[in-house]
Parts: structure tokens; sequence; C-alpha cells
């Protein structure tokens, strides 16, 4: 099923983990992709063969998001690659380990530029491009369950999951008229890179497939999957709104 024949996606940070997965996913759908990281790599060089393989065109731009101008100079460089975008997914994102009372600045600024400031700038190009020809489009954010719940020792991270919450349900209002439809997506424990400690530390990792009901990590390809829906004409009534994607980690409660 091609739900995305003619349709271009960037996604950015999308050289490993979940960002590749919906890369592939959108690709295997139809979608040409422009790929994203701070440099092109052999990760990128691999997914492009996996791409074009599939008789799908994928290109790579190198952006770091965290600084507005990459972000908007990304977006309009994507858009000159195949003459237009229908998709944007915002994936890149970081996350600092860090007792409050130690937290710098600078290490607060980076994951608030990063994780929200840097997708706001993208978000606007993006619709400005979709305004100025007319043309409906799609932003799927990459969120968190801590948008939702407490993450201790990593409170600019959850602060900027929480605020990334409230513009994508502002934007909703603010940009249905223009026929442009936004929605989060939030993973939980996802088997990942970014989790890699987590995987090989056996008594952590049994402390958190604890608090899941369904007892397991999540995959990339579970995340992708639910990007790939919102950003189809599937959801073409959906926007506002953030699909948690975490086995039922975010409302699990049992009595002990």
């Amino acid at each position: 099923m091609n739900r995305f024949e003619n349709k271009i996606a960037l996604v950015t940070g999308s050289t490993q983990g979940i960002g590749a997965a919906c890369a592939v996913r959108l690709a295997s759908e139809g979608a040409d992709i422009i790929l994203n990281g701070r440099k092109f790599d052999e990760r990128a060089e691999g997914l492009i063969s996996q791409i074009t393989a599939m008789g799908r065109r994928a290109t790579f731009v190198a952006a770091d998001v965290s600084a507005t101008q990459n972000v908007v100079n990304l977006v309009n460089d994507a858009i000159k690659v195949y003459g237009s975008i229908d998709i944007l997914v915002n994936n890149a994102g970081v996350e600092k380990n860090h007792n409050f009372l130690d937290v710098t600045e600078d290490e607060y600024d980076f994951v608030m530029d990063t994780n929200l400031k840097g997708i706001f700038f993208g978000i606007q190009a993006f619709v400005k491009y979709c305004v100025s020809y007319n043309k409906p489009g799609v932003v799927v954010n990459m969120s968190s369950v801590h948008e939702e719940i407490i993450f201790p020792h990593f409170a600019a991270y959850c602060a900027s999951k929480g605020g990334l919450k409230m513009l994508t349900r502002n934007l909703a209002t603010e940009l249905a008229p223009f026929n442009v439809r936004i929605n989060n997506v939030a993973p939980g424990a996802i088997s990942t890179p970014i989790n890699h400690a987590l995987i090989e530390n056996a008594e952590l990792l049994e402390k958190v497939l604890k608090n899941i009901p369904m007892k397991k990590l999540g995959k990339p390809e579970d995340v992708a999957a639910v990007v790939a829906f919102l950003a189809s004409a599937d959801a073409e009534y959906v926007t506002g709104s953030t699909y948690f994607v975490d086995g039922g980690l975010t409302y699990h409660y049992e009595e002990q």
C-alpha cells in the first residue's frame, strides 16, 4: 500500500534509531525522503542505499537543528531538493542527565534549543512554504512520555517536551485554516542507541520493565508505524493530539 505516493518527507535526526525507522517506513509506503543529521556518515549512506533499493529517492541534508537559522535553512534546502515537501517529521532531540542543582545555562539552552526552539522555527518555515503555495501539510513531532510524566534529573528535557505538548495543541488550532495538521508521538522505553546503557544493565532494565504493563521495550518500528499513520490521509481528521507508544507505561498504576 503506497499511502505516500508522490509525497516528500523531511525527517530530522534520521541517521539512527527512531528517525531512521521513520524514514524507512515512510519510504516503504511510497515517500521520497530527505534525511538529516549533523554530518553525513556511513549510517546516512546506508539508509540512502536502503531507501533507493525500494525504488524511492533519498537525499541527506546536514544541519544542527539547535540553531534557528540552521533549521530554517534545512527546511528551505530540503524543499529545493525535490521541489516540494509534504511531511515534516521533527525527530531530532537530545537529553542531559544532571541533578537540577548542577544544570548549567549552556546545557539548558542546548536541550531547549534542540527540542523546542528548533522545532518551533522549523515548523514556521514549513508552514510559510505551505501557505505560499496554498498546499496542505502534515507535521509530526517526536515528543516523549515525559511530556506527561516526571523524569528526575532530566528537568530541562521534561520542560522541553512539556512545551512541545502545548505548542502542538496551540498550533493545531492556529494552522487548521491553512490545512496543516500537527500531532505528537510520545515514545516510552524504546530499544535505541540512546538507551544502550539501559539495555546493557540487566538490573536497571528489570526495574524499567516492572513499570511497563507489556513487560518489554518497544522497537523503533513501533514508533514509526504511528508516525506513518499520523502523516497519512488515514489521519486526516486528527490534529493537536499526542499518541503514546509506551507499552502502557504512562498511565500504569497497580494496587500493591
